[in-house]
């Protein structure tokens, strides 16, 4: 089989880094009680992004208030993701628990769905990352501004890149212009150097994959029965997907197996060929990478990641991760975790949940849908606020 063969077959599975937007079925409303203003929300380059300030109708003095901030991509206000609306649903819970929300939509980002602006000005600044960090601290000086808020009691709320950034701007408020946030809740929580995540997303997930459902007998190594087993009950895409990579026609993939002994060595033998086909030693440009991911990279890494930053801020700090997550694995909220206890900080808590994905719901582990935060994780974020407010 040829490499460009396995090239379109597993570029299918691709994801950019921390997260990818996709168009969205309109989510059920559920706002009935809450009050929705609508904002817009000056920041630098001649952007304003517009957003929404919801609070509890009835509501009487300034609210503590959560800021959301999201995961990567070009993302509106809701984070819509396929047919999940993450944000929208965590706002609406918060909301329910006496706590205002600021959601806003990122740079570029029109409306809705997302719409998108064509200018690529916006959609691809300079800097991508720093441009980030930098729309975030303005939407929460526009927070701690409002009249609504108190602005002794603003929290960060981030989701998979958006827990970097709220550690970055934790970490050094004044550098930001905004005051030390009241608490941080990390959700999805980036964990490791830019490169060795998405090695992960883009190779080692495919590895991990195949050691878990495809090696019946767990010896590492792959027969063509093992292989063609592997294949069954997957929908028919992501059959094809492992097909190409697995088998020819008379038994196991010919072209990746090296040492033609009919069985394929997962990390000695397929791990080389995925690689390959990700182009990843090319790094940060990968085949098929959609634009301004390998700018993006490089500007991420210049920023420390929330085992570093969250060390070194004082305030409480809830960290939340699916134990089944591909894209930001536990071990990053576990390691952060660690971090936190190893600097003597004085408020933080890690909750895991098993079966629960990156967008912290309950879905098939490698082959994801998208779906709103599980009832379990909204309830941990309203406690944990009510017990800090």
């Amino acid at each position: 089989m040829k490499l460009k063969k396995i090239t379109a077959a597993l570029a299918v599975g691709v994801l950019p880094l921390f997260g990818a937007a996709a168009a969205a079925a309109p989510p059920r409303d559920g706002w009935g009680g809450i009050v929705r203003e609508s904002v817009r929300i000056p920041m630098d380059g001649g952007w304003t992004a517009d957003g929404e300030l919801s609070y509890p109708r009835g509501a009487k003095g300034r609210l503590p208030v959560v800021v959301l901030l999201h995961g990567s991509g070009k993302l509106d206000m809701d984070q819509t993701i396929g047919d999940a609306a993450t944000f929208k649903a965590v706002a609406q819970s918060v909301n329910r628990g006496g706590v205002a929300v600021l959601r806003f939509h990122k740079r570029g980002v029109v409306g809705l769905g997302p719409v998108l602006s064509d200018d690529p000005a916006l959609l691809y600044p300079d800097k991508p990352y720093e441009q980030v960090v930098r729309d975030a601290a303005a939407a929460v000086r526009f927070a701690q501004a409002s009249t609504r808020v108190d602005p002794a009691r603003v929290f960060m709320l981030g989701h998979s890149e958006g827990t970097q950034v709220a550690g970055n701007l934790a970490a050094a408020p004044g550098a930001y212009g905004i005051r030390e946030p009241a608490g941080v809740v990390a959700m999805g929580v980036v964990g490791g150097a830019p490169r060795d995540l998405l090695y992960y997303q883009a190779v080692g997930r495919t590895l991990g994959q195949l050691h878990e459902e495809v090696d019946g007998d767990g010896d590492g190594r792959l027969t063509a029965t093992e292989a063609s087993n592997g294949l069954l009950g997957r929908p028919a895409e992501a059959a094809a997907q492992l097909r190409a990579l697995l088998l020819d026609a008379d038994g196991v993939n010919d072209a990746a197996d090296a040492d033609r002994d009919g069985r394929l060595a997962i990390d000695a033998e397929l791990e080389p060929v995925v690689r390959a086909a990700i182009g990843f030693d090319n790094y940060p440009h990968l085949t098929g990478a959609p634009q301004g991911l390998a700018d993006y990279l490089v500007d991420f890494a210049r920023f420390a990641p929330p085992a570093t930053d969250l060390a070194r801020y004082d305030g409480p700090v809830l960290l939340l991760n699916g134990e089944a997550d591909i894209q930001t694995t536990v071990r990053g909220a576990i390691v952060t975790d660690a971090a936190l206890a190893a600097a003597g900080h004085p408020d933080h808590r890690l909750i895991t949940y098993p079966g629960v994905s990156h967008l912290m719901n309950i879905t098939t582990k490698y082959l994801p849908e998208p779906g709103n935060p599980e009832p379990a994780v909204l309830r941990d974020i309203v406690a944990w606020l009510a017990a800090h407010r």
